[in-house]
Formats: structure tokens, sequence, C-alpha cells
């Protein structure tokens, strides 16, 4: 049974955000609030923790799992920025956008798409994550919780708790945080390439 934690979206209560990872570093799965949706979330180092997501939202190994880290210098840990992908992602973070690129040998190969080599990775303007991923020390591996064979994420706590109470070892209710997921920039060639319309904003892209 998952326990059920609710952590003040403006003020994150101390004690509740080092409880909520102490369970992701020992292994555990957590749903939590982001500026986009609701993600499932765990140890970026975690397999068996990385699976039960793919069964939670039913994914195949093409997935693209994002890395959700704190500031634009854990991005540069695990992915490869150049100046002008540097430039871009300081102006956009944190916000609701996830940015596509080559993947350092930080990221652990099943996190990466198969044949590219690339990882997703995000900023999120949200103070639970950021408080949550300050304790951590390292980002969190994440997913949008979406149902499976579902086109949209869920928006309530409540009803998140009772859906997968016993599929997860945390709920975190954060309030509404949207169901709109995140625009998805790939920054994986030398031209920024739209892969997803979402929350954030792109428009001075297409001019």
């Amino acid at each position: 049974m998952a326990q059920f934690f609710d952590i003040h979206p403006d003020n994150p209560q101390r004690r509740l955000i080092a409880q909520a990872v102490s369970i992701i570093d020992r292994g555990g799965l957590v749903i939590y609030p982001t500026d986009s949706s609701y993600a499932l979330g765990c140890h970026i180092g975690d397999k068996s923790a990385m699976e039960r997501i793919q069964r939670i939202r039913q994914l195949d190994h093409k997935h693209h799992f994002t890395l959700v880290c704190s500031d634009l210098s854990e991005i540069g840990t695990y992915a490869k920025v150049s100046n002008a992908d540097y430039r871009l992602m300081k102006m956009l973070t944190p916000g609701p956008y996830t940015f596509l690129l080559k993947a350092t040998s930080e990221v652990p190969r099943r996190l990466m798409n198969p044949k590219r080599k690339t990882i997703g990775v995000r900023v999120p303007d949200n103070n639970i994550v950021h408080a949550m991923l300050l304790e951590l020390g390292q980002p969190i591996m994440s997913s949008t919780l979406i149902p499976a064979g579902g086109d949209q994420a869920m928006d309530d706590a409540e009803e998140i708790r009772e859906v997968y109470q016993h599929a997860v070892d945390l709920v975190i209710d954060g309030g509404f945080c949207g169901i709109e997921p995140t625009t998805v920039i790939s920054l994986i060639d030398s031209v920024p390439e739209i892969m997803r319309h979402g929350k954030g904003d792109v428009a001075f892209l297409e001019d």
C-alpha cells in the first residue's frame, strides 16, 4: 500500500521531502507533481523501479525516459550540451520543456534511446520537485503519469492514489499541476526541432 504525503506546493515540508527522497533512495517508485503534470519517478540507477514504470504504463524499450534535473549544470553531467544548446535551455528553464540530447557515459545504457544514444532532460518549475532534487543530489528518472492505453495525464492526487496505491510506494499530493505534457525539443542536430507541442511556448522558434 502506497504512502500518501500532502506537500505544500509553495513551501514544501522538509520532513516530508526527506522521507520522499529516502523512499527513492531505497528503490521506491513515487508519483509526484511537476510543472506540467504528475509523473512517475525513481532512482536513476534502479533497474527494478524502471521496469515497474514500464509495466504500469505498458511501455516498450523504445520509450524515452526523462532525467529530471535541478539545474543546467546537472544536465551537463548527463547530456552533451553545446554552447548554442546551453543558451536556449538557459532561456527556457526552469519550465515545461523536455530536451533531447546525446547522452554522456554517466547515463545508464538502458535509459538511452537504443539507436541514437540520446536522453531526455528537463528542469521543472515546481518547488516540490526542486526540493526533492536538492535533497537527492542527482536527477530523478521520470515518465509522465498517463494511464496505460490513455492519452492524457491524471491530475487528481486522491484519484491517483486510488488507482495506483498497490503499484507504487508513495503518492505526493502537490495540488493541481495540469494535464498538458511538456514541449519536447530535439537538440540532437544543429537546428532545434520541435518533436511535440505541449505546455511550453515555442512560437519564437517557429518565426
